[in-house]
């Protein structure tokens, strides 16, 4: 489609939440779904420490890129980068296609703390 890349995307894991709900609302079970999606570009962000109260804590960030093939709404999602499940920050929103030529869309940011 786009020829060969020069940039390497890797898998992630998307965890979708599942929830069956009776016939008034009550929750009856609840479950994970595990999406694995590939040619995701995942590139670290700035760390930080936390504040002075959580001296041992720190975060994670990474800015994910994912194809344009990926069409699932990832507000309030979590994905697993690299093996440590990392929450979406926000609510990730498409470039104009018109604008992107290369193969990747979406930008969402993801953070993971310890700590």
């Amino acid at each position: 489609m786009f020829g060969a890349s020069l940039i390497a995307g890797e898998r992630v894991v998307v965890l979708h939440p599942v929830v069956q709900r009776d016939r008034l609302g009550d929750i009856l079970s609840e479950r994970i779904e595990r999406e694995h999606v590939e040619n995701v570009v995942v590139a670290p962000s700035p760390t930080d420490d936390l504040d002075p109260s959580r001296p041992q804590g720190s975060r994670r960030a990474y800015t994910l890129c994912f194809p344009k093939t990926y069409t699932a709404d990832l507000q309030g999602a979590q994905i697993e980068v690299r093996g440590q499940i990392c929450r979406v920050i926000g609510s990730p929103r498409r470039y104009t296609e018109s604008n992107v030529p290369g193969p990747w869309n979406l930008t969402v940011d993801v953070e993971h703390i310890d700590g």
